[in-house]
């Protein structure tokens, strides 16, 4: 008489054995009977494919639009020539209109972006990728952010030779871009990623590119009070303010020290807002 295995009866085929390097049979996973799942990646790898991904990317579609937000900068400096003459008003539109161009495409393309990848289903692929979240939102917050320093350094250029402003201290844009790019960017993907529909998404990166605009290049001293209040909510600003204090004779360098320093901290907390809520649309 014959015996019937168990799994038979039950329904259940036997698991698995997992194998050594040397070929013998090492037993299934203790506790679980499963093969164990790959590790998952560590935050700097992957931070690191995710932003040469990313900036492939951007590079490829990106370019056309990023020539749209330089000329769109320059052609504002252009138009405020002929009501400002110089001095800090000077001073106030070229950095604003420098830190537009990083506005453009880090708060409002990155805010399209990952609305269009969360309505898409994107998400769904990078959560079955071994990549933690926190890579995913700042790799694709840096790509972007780091594919407006062209654009910002022409902007800037052009404007000083348009306005008669000094070029030696344009170095410190090489501070300006990503800091306020990862405050921006941040914003951008939060936007994006807590918006429950694209169509949102697109209007609240327009929305934030249209007050980094006119909060940001308008002289501050022109602004009524209300006005001038929401200013300082606005990310942008500071370094808006840092990049106009270097064009003056005697820059005050704590100044700008300062203003940096409050980016960079807008910028840590917009990126954690960004990595919650691409955990909270992740898992939806």
């Amino acid at each position: 008489m014959s015996v019937v295995p168990a799994e038979a009866v039950s329904g259940r085929l036997p698991e698995p054995e997992a194998m050594r390097a040397d070929g013998t049979a090492a037993g299934p996973r203790p506790g679980t009977g499963a093969a164990p799942l790959a590790p998952r990646a560590r935050l700097l790898p992957a931070l690191g494919a995710v932003y040469r991904a990313q900036l492939s990317r951007a590079r490829v579609a990106r370019i056309p639009l990023l020539f749209v937000a330089t000329f769109q900068s320059i052609g504002i400096m252009v138009l405020m020539r002929g009501v400002v003459d110089g001095g800090a008003e000077a001073r106030a539109v070229v950095a604003g209109s420098s830190v537009l161009v990083v506005a453009f495409v880090a708060l409002n393309l990155l805010a399209q972006y990952f609305g269009q990848l969360r309505a898409s289903g994107g998400l769904d692929h990078y959560a079955t990728l071994p990549v933690p979240p926190a890579a995913v939102v700042l790799g694709a917050a840096g790509a972007y952010a780091s594919f407006t320093a062209p654009g910002t350094a022409v902007t800037a250029v052009t404007g000083s030779l348009l306005y008669g402003l000094p070029l030696a201290n344009l170095w410190v844009l090489a501070a300006v871009v990503p800091l306020a790019g990862a405050a921006l960017a941040g914003l951008g993907a939060a936007l994006g990623l807590l918006a429950p529909r694209q169509e949102l998404a697109t209007l609240l990166g327009q929305l934030g590119m249209s007050a980094a605009l006119l909060l940001g290049v308008l002289p501050a001293a022109h602004l009524p009070g209300p006005v001038a209040w929401a200013r300082e909510l606005l990310p942008s600003t500071y370094g808006v303010e840092a990049l106009a204090r270097t064009f003056a004779v005697r820059p005050d360098w704590a100044a700008v020290g300062g203003n940096l320093a409050v980016c960079a901290g807008v910028g840590v907390v917009s990126l954690a807002v960004a990595t919650w809520a691409y955990r909270r649309a992740a898992v939806r």
